[in-house]
């Protein structure tokens, strides 16, 4: 599971390099977040623009990285592609995070 980590101002950009976050990754995945997410910014954003499929593991995923970077922190999403938005909704998840548009209008939103 590739995924680059930049600073930018206040806020951790992830940005996920595959296209898929399943079953098969979402061990590797969530590992790969908490490493990223440790000692981060209190505002990561994590760039989902190259993801084009995501399962209920996947899903898991995500909502356990948020749940481990604890209280004081945010995991807020950007690029979702239609697929990937689709089970955000479907699921309500859209409720839970914040989404944003893009990563840059997320940036300009967080101030970074």
């Amino acid at each position: 599971m590739e995924i680059h980590s930049h600073d930018i101002g206040d806020v951790r950009l992830l940005s996920v390099v595959d296209d898929r976050i399943d079953a098969a990754v979402a061990i590797a995945f969530k590992d790969r977040i908490r490493a990223l997410t440790d000692g981060a910014p209190a505002t990561v954003m994590l760039d989902l623009s190259a993801v084009t499929f995501i399962d209920s593991s996947g899903l898991g995923s995500i909502v356990a990285a948020m749940k481990q970077m604890g209280h004081g922190r945010k995991l807020q999403l950007a690029g979702l592609t239609p697929n990937v938005d689709r089970v955000f909704r479907l699921t309500r998840m859209d409720k839970v995070f914040t989404i944003h548009e893009t990563p840059e209008a997320g940036l300009q939103q967080n101030g970074g």
